[in-house]
């Protein structure tokens, strides 16, 4: 139990090996990478049935390695923490990471530079590892950057592709501005508590000042918005599908995107104390909420409408999160559930992507049930978790956070109850598009385009998350035990109920019903045209463009960024250089004129000589006689 380093140490070493030995690990390189998360899971798995074994108040573990800042008051230890909360993500990470490697076998089969890959793929889950596992927020930023430097590696992996070697600079760039306020966090830890760890951050709470916690909290926020893609950092998601499939999902299902949930619900004795920056969390969950999900409406590119959706749902778990500890247990069961769903989704894109010639389109899909019946099977799986029909998983989760939501009481309860319900509605609308454009109704294919099933190696991971889609949401809520798990980190939930749940979740199921209706009217019973029809709403060609997302990013940051910039040079060329030029050329006058001075004839210094001479005794004479 006491040997957590361990968890990130075994996909490091994979990501060691492949990426030092080269060319020479090309025959075996994938088999030592799904070896090594595989090992990591089925070790995670012996942490939990050893955690599972010990009293409530013995589960939290801790491992020091080793003194790494001793830097006069900075005293940092490299150590890890292993609790309840870290241990759901540490089973995501490597489980369901696992599968994707499996699926990666096969659906990176011909790629000449799948080594490689394998070795990116375990240095993001030794990096996601290290975040959710360490015992302070100096080693959770180390994992933090991991997870950057991974994500554009994976992204931009296919770096003949335009297309993707910008999507990578750009996650790689909105990040590193969600990640300065990661850093100013470490700043303002380390000025006020003179520590880094968690024990004594969370500690200090309790003394410090309002006005400490209010910029702690949202600095912290804003390096979640960036990692998880929440408004207004949310642009680089949808890019960010240029990777490769596998990419795709262990970024929305396992690693990247889950890690601002754990940094706000790990950071969550700083958010209850700063009421202000407790709101914004919730106030950015629901305008993400309702963001990714208008988007998903209006996407025709399989992978971005899931990677729309992952924002959606991201959105209901910083609302859930932003509630407290009325809402943290439900925020990461979501998260869980989410996993499943969520990667058999992406998953299952990949698989009609490689049956397809990689078109992503869904308007040249159509009829792929047919020929594609285990794809078409558990991708159903996954639409019907992801849009909460009980009693898959997202079912339970999302019902949670609704109730919660309502209980807020209010109006804010008012509000925030309302946009979870339509948020819900508009997931069942863009899910049930998704499914019927690409497996109902007549094919739409190319000519030259022949669907086929996939190979094995990648159906089977994708029947293991349909079954995890399908029953995670009772395995987490059969006798409140994720609640009762959870509850020694986040703290016990108070079962307050503004409207009962025998009314919410009615609610909740006729508004699915509801968004399922209108796409089925849309899809299901018109013929879908080659090309998206025009001329649109507003608000269709809105989302169509990301609701601006760029426009906006580029109007608020990068324009003044490039004006800063352009000031900057402009008083580095006029004033620092202008300067430097005026003192060189007065020294240059001055040397010029000093120069003339001296005219090489014996009898000129002479003369200047007698002359001084004669100034200096007429002074000494006129002061004697004064």
């Amino acid at each position: 139990m006491d040997a957590i380093w361990i968890l990130p140490a075994l996909p490091l070493l994979g990501a060691v090996v492949l990426l030092l030995l080269g060319r020479r690990s090309d025959r075996w390189g994938h088999l030592l990478g799904t070896a090594t998360a595989a090992l990591s899971f089925a070790f995670a798995v012996a942490l939990f049935v050893g955690m599972l074994g010990r009293s409530v108040d013995e589960r939290a573990v801790s491992d020091t390695l080793f003194r790494w800042v001793p830097v006069a008051e900075l005293q940092v230890d490299f150590g890890f923490r292993l609790d309840q909360l870290s241990m759901c993500f540490v089973l995501l990470i490597t489980g369901v990471g696992t599968l994707i490697h499996l699926y990666a076998v096969g659906y990176m089969a011909e790629d000449p530079d799948r080594r490689k890959f394998f070795g990116y793929l375990n240095l993001f889950l030794a990096a996601m590892l290290l975040l959710v596992t360490a015992d302070n927020f100096l080693g959770l930023y180390v994992g933090w950057e991991g997870v950057g430097l991974a994500s554009y590696l994976l992204i931009g992996f296919w770096q003949h592709k335009p297309s993707a070697a910008t999507a990578a600079k750009k996650a790689f760039v909105v990040n590193r501005v969600g990640d300065i306020g990661l850093m100013v966090a470490l700043m303002i830890m380390f000025s006020s508590f003179r520590s880094v760890s968690f024990a004594d951050v969370f500690a200090g709470t309790e003394t410090a000042t309002n006005g400490t916690l209010t910029a702690l909290g949202f600095v912290l926020l804003l390096a979640a918005c960036g990692k998880s893609a929440q408004v207004p950092l949310q642009s680089w998601l949808g890019d960010a599908m240029e990777g490769p499939t596998p990419v795709s999902a262990l970024i929305h299902a396992a690693t990247m995107v889950t890690a601002g949930v754990y940094l706000i619900v790990r950071s969550g004795p700083i958010f209850e104390s700063a009421p202000a920056a407790q709101t914004a969390v919730v106030v950015v969950g629901a305008v993400t909420l309702l963001f990714g999900a208008i988007i998903g409406c209006a996407k025709d590119d399989i992978k971005k409408a899931l990677a729309a959706s992952t924002m959606s749902q991201i959105g209901y778990m910083f609302l859930a999160a932003g509630l407290g500890p009325a809402g943290y247990t439900f925020a990461i069961m979501l998260l869980l559930a989410h996993g499943f769903f969520k990667a058999g989704l992406f998953l299952g894109a990949g698989s009609v992507m490689h049956g397809m010639n990689d078109e992503v389109d869904m308007r040249k899909y159509g009829a792929l049930r047919t020929v594609m019946p285990i794809t078409f099977v558990t991708f159903g799986l996954g639409y019907l978790a992801i849009i909460g029909v009980p009693p898959f998983s997202g079912f339970f989760a999302k019902d949670k956070i609704i109730e919660v939501a309502f209980a807020a009481g209010g109006v804010q309860g008012a509000i925030l109850g309302a946009v979870t319900l339509i948020g819900a509605g508009l997931t069942a609308f863009y899910m049930t598009r998704v499914m019927l454009m690409t497996f109902f109704g007549k094919a739409r294919w190319e000519p030259d385009v022949h669907p086929h099933e996939s190979p094995s190696i990648m159906t089977a991971p994708m029947i293991v998350l349909a079954v995890g889609s399908v029953a995670a949401g009772a395995l987490f809520t059969v006798g409140g035990s994720l609640t009762h798990w959870l509850e020694p980190v986040v703290g016990e939930a108070e079962d307050a109920h503004a409207i009962p749940a025998w009314v919410v979740t009615p609610l909740a199921l006729t508004v699915v019903a509801v968004g399922v209706a209108v796409a089925c009217r849309r899809y299901a019973t018109k013929p879908i045209p080659a090309a998206a029809p025009v001329p649109v709403s507003a608000l269709t060609a809105a989302a169509r463009r990301d609701l601006y997302g760029d426009a906006v990013n580029e109007a608020l940051l990068m324009r003044p960024g490039a004006q800063l910039t352009q000031a900057a040079e402009r008083f580095d060329d006029v004033a620092i250089a202008g300067a430097t030029r005026a003192v060189a050329g007065s020294v240059a006058i001055l040397s010029t004129r000093i120069r003339n001075v001296q005219t090489g004839y014996v009898r000129s210094y002479a003369l200047t000589m007698l002359a001084g001479t004669a100034v200096l005794v007429a002074m000494m004479v006129a002061v004697m006689v004064w």
